[in-house]
């Protein structure tokens, strides 16, 4: 058996994990998969509603008992200064050291991308993005805030271990899954300390996978080069700060946020399997928030517990959705979260029985 602890968060995130979790409900059920499915009510009203975040005993819980966590959007008006968010989220990366954030961009259908004339094969790559380090690690202060000589400074933390750890998972992917091209990203032109040891560290690493290609970008000209010439990217790992801005990017190319999934990865910790978009308070409760992310991000799980047969069933059933313009208005249609979730789910259920 496989536990897997659900936190669907805020906003829309309830509406969308809820949704995902009928069709793992469902997958369940019609294989066999033996998943225990546990929901934990961590999120903006538990915070209002009793002060606590994520206790660190619950942390201790998801690492030594269960398998994986299916986490939803945090975020709410409510909480300005968003700590609940901070403590949940970034708590989870942290404290269980989940140093990989996979992110797939991957586009299902041509008319989803912004470029002009590029096909599902033109823009198909993975992002390594380092997830414990860099300018999120929260060290730095403010001197003398709010007067004229105030001095706001974070620093930008970059450690031998955790550098060469994200560069090697991103060419072992690589290698077990047939790539043939990573691309490391850094700012070394400028951040010549912090990124002169992503360059070298990538130069080592690399020379251990002699049958793929290395190729380094600075994070500018990487940027521009997604948008001409997405197809000659395969797999690209870079730090903390870039990967949250070019996977972003990256969704944007295969019809936004409400479409892409990602996974927190380390072998030796439990991992987190979360949709990338917000909580959108703005549209929270219109039923028109995007469960395909969510229906994305389940695949993936489903992949990491050893299920690769119904994570497959998942993945299609999401395409075949895209394909037949199964959409909510934020990807150009105008269904409803529940409608494009049935379709998932009869497609699911449909080939589940086959």
């Amino acid at each position: 058996m496989a536990k897997v602890a659900v936190i669907p968060g805020d906003g829309v995130g309830k509406e969308v994990i809820g949704e995902a979790v009928r069709v793992l409900e469902a997958l369940n059920r019609a294989r066999g998969l033996d998943l225990q499915l546990v929901p934990f009510d961590y999120g903006a009203d538990r915070y209002l509603r009793d002060g606590v975040t994520l206790p660190d005993e619950q942390i201790a819980e998801f690492r030594e008992a269960y398998d994986a966590i299916l986490l939803g959007a945090i975020g709410d008006p409510r909480i300005p200064d968003n700590r609940h968010g901070r403590e949940i989220l970034l708590g989870l990366r942290f404290k269980l050291d989940l140093y990989v954030n996979l992110r797939p961009v991957t586009l299902y259908d041509a008319r989803l991308c912004p470029l002009k004339g590029k096909e599902p094969k033109d823009v198909d790559f993975t992002v390594f993005r380092e997830n414990t380090e860099g300018l999120y690690a929260d060290v730095g202060g403010i001197f003398k805030k709010g007067t004229p000589d105030e001095i706001a400074v974070n620093e930008d933390v970059n450690t031998r271990k955790g550098v060469e750890r994200i560069v090697r998972a991103a060419f072992e992917w690589a290698a077990a899954h047939g790539k043939q091209r990573v691309c490391m990203s850094d700012k070394a032109n400028a951040l010549r300390f912090a990124h002169d040891l992503w360059q070298r560290v990538f130069k080592e690493v690399g020379a251990e996978y002699p049958g793929i290609e290395k190729k380094h970008l600075y994070v500018d000209a990487l940027a521009m080069k997604l948008i001409e010439r997405p197809e000659t990217f395969e797999v690209i790992v870079t730090c903390n700060l870039f990967g949250d801005i070019l996977t972003d990017l990256g969704a944007a190319l295969v019809g936004g946020l409400g479409i892409s999934a990602s996974a927190n990865l380390n072998p030796d910790s439990t991992p987190m399997f979360e949709p990338v978009h917000g909580s959108a308070p703005d549209i929270a409760g219109k039923g028109v928030a995007n469960p395909l992310a969510a229906m994305a991000t389940s695949a993936l799980l489903l992949d990491h517990l050893g299920h690769p047969k119904e994570a497959g069933i998942l993945d299609r059933a999401v395409r075949a959705a895209v394909a037949a313009g199964q959409l909510t208005p934020d990807a150009g249609g105008d269904k409803k979260t529940r409608q494009v979730a049935d379709f998932v789910l009869a497609e699911v259920e449909k080939a589940a029985r086959a």
